[in-house]
C-alpha cells in the first residue's frame, strides 16, 4: 500500500508550550508536539490515493494541502511524539481504506407475513380493550 518508513521521513515536528493552567511546569517547558504533513507535496502516496486522501480529510488540511496534528496528553515530549504518530497513522489507515459497497437485498415474505400477523394481533388486542357497543 504505502511505506511507512519513507512516510514517516516526510512528516515536521514542532515543539511547543502547552496552552492553559498546570502550574509552574508548563511556562517553562515545550511538552506539547505539532505533526505536520505536507499530503500534496508528498512521494509517498500515488495520485489515486492523494485524491482519496485528500477528499476524505479535506476539513482537517489547510488551504495549503499540509495536514496539522497535535497532542499534549503526556508531559513528555517522546511521549506526545509517538502518541501523534499513532494517531497520524490511524488517521491515513483509514483514510485509505475503501469501503464494501453494500449490496441491497429484498424482504422475505415470510419476514412481511409475520410483522403483519403481530401488527394484526396488537390491533385485536387494542380493539378488544373498547367498551362494546349496545348495538
Amino acid at each position: 500500500m504505502f511505506n511507512e518508513v519513507s512516510l514517516l521521513k516526510e512528516l515536521t515536528f514542532k515543539a511547543v508550550k502547552s496552552s492553559g493552567s498546570g502550574g509552574q511546569h508548563v511556562n517553562k517547558v515545550a511538552t506539547k508536539v505539532e505533526l505536520h504533513f505536507n499530503l500534496i507535496n508528498s512521494k509517498v502516496f500515488s495520485e489515486t490515493q492523494k485524491q482519496r486522501l485528500l477528499s476524505k480529510l479535506k476539513h482537517r488540511l489547510t488551504k495549503e494541502g499540509v495536514l496539522i496534528l497535535s497532542c499534549s496528553e503526556s508531559r513528555s515530549q517522546i511521549r506526545n511524539k509517538e502518541l501523534v504518530i499513532k494517531r497520524f497513522m490511524e488517521l491515513i489507515n483509514n483514510s485509505l481504506k475503501v469501503k464494501k459497497q453494500r449490496i441491497a437485498t429484498k424482504t422475505p415474505k415470510s419476514v412481511i407475513k409475520k410483522r403483519l400477523k403481530s401488527k394484526r394481533k396488537q390491533a385485536e388486542k387494542k380493539a378488544n380493550r373498547q367498551k362494546p357497543s349496545l348495538d
